[in-house]
């Protein structure tokens, strides 16, 4: 049998910053830039939760993309006429060739795009949300949470570099593994990292401090979509999320956190999963369940102490345009 290769995330080829100094040419300018973004991805998705809490909706705005991708990937069938409104193009891999007419790699989630000129400004979803929490700082809300304060900075790196190679990496390397032994090893290791935060989460309503930071939103991107895609569709099936007690309690409690599950749509999630991996799932079924209406069951924990935004405020609701189906029994 052929040898194959091991699942490794390929790193963000355009990794300009967007920042107040404007150190590689792209200002943090209110009104430019287009953050394009999967309802499906979950890197995508930290992105727009760092966009809701921190009140840049009137800064950045916001492209979605249709979850399910064709031979050209991600594309604007959601929008009238099948393009985006303000970028005026198809195809996500329009702004790349903008930017880079003989590049011929992956076009990913998220992504800004200057709109102005239509070219893309970056891919690097590790620096994206790092960027929109400490370089727009006269664009925050009144009340905006930090969500990478300095003097946590070091604790918060630490837990994301863990949080990304085994969980929120993890789940892909498990799930497109082609042997035996890397399923084994991707699977071993997901599983405890997730008993060491599930102890970690016993007796802390935080991941790192007493609020809510870069850290909780990156593992909770990948929480959200464990028990609906990962549990079954990438065999991580050693436990559900509403099996581990303190992460189960802490995912609802992130998730009836304004600013969270308002981000979350759960039909794009599982369509894209379930359709787009057809050499995982070739029949390209999306399953009914799980049961969505659990998501709004009471955590307690508040027990725990801890302060979601700090001495700040909770954001207001999404913009009526970015707004996602409610779950069943939501009021």
């Amino acid at each position: 049998m052929a040898e194959t290769k091991e699942f490794k995330r390929s790193p963000a080829h355009f990794t300009d910053r967007i920042t107040a100094d404007a150190r590689d040419g792209w200002p943090a300018e209110p009104g430019r830039y287009r953050l394009v973004v999967s309802r499906a991805c979950p890197w995508a998705n930290r992105a727009v939760i760092s966009r809701r809490l921190l009140g840049l909706e009137d800064a950045v705005s916001l492209a979605i993309t249709d979850p399910i991708q064709d031979e050209k990937s991600w594309r604007f069938t959601l929008d009238p006429g099948g393009r985006d409104p303000v970028l005026g193009i198809a195809y996500l891999g329009e702004a790349y060739a903008a930017r880079e007419p003989d590049y011929d790699g992956g076009i990913s989630v998220p992504a800004v795009v200057d709109a102005p000129s239509g070219r893309l400004v970056t891919n690097d979803f590790l620096q994206i949300t790092l960027d929109l929490a400490t370089e727009w700082g006269p664009r925050y809300r009144a009340g905006a949470p930090d969500l990478y304060p300095e003097d946590r900075r070091d604790e918060i790196d630490a837990v994301n570099d863990a949080v990304f190679r085994d969980i929120n990496n993890g789940v892909y390397r498990a799930g497109f593994a082609h042997t035996q032994e890397r399923y084994d090893d991707a699977y071993t290791r997901l599983f405890a990292r997730l008993d060491e935060l599930e102890a970690r989460l016993s007796t802390r309503r935080y991941l790192v401090g007493d609020t809510i930071t870069e850290a909780d939103i990156r593992l909770f991107a990948t929480l959200v979509r464990f028990d609906a895609v990962y549990h079954g569709h990438f065999k991580c099936n050693r436990t559900k999320l509403t099996e581990m007690p303190a992460l189960w309690a802490y995912s609802r409690d992130l998730f009836q956190t304004p600013g969270f599950g308002d981000t979350i749509d759960f039909d794009h999630i599982k369509r894209h999963y379930y359709q787009v991996h057809t050499g995982i799932n070739p029949t390209a079924i999306v399953p009914k369940g799980p049961d969505l209406s659990v998501w709004r069951t009471p955590h307690h924990r508040e027990d725990l102490g801890g302060r979601p935004f700090g001495d700040g405020t909770p954001p207001g609701p999404p913009p009526e345009a970015e707004r996602v189906p409610a779950l069943p029994g939501a009021a």
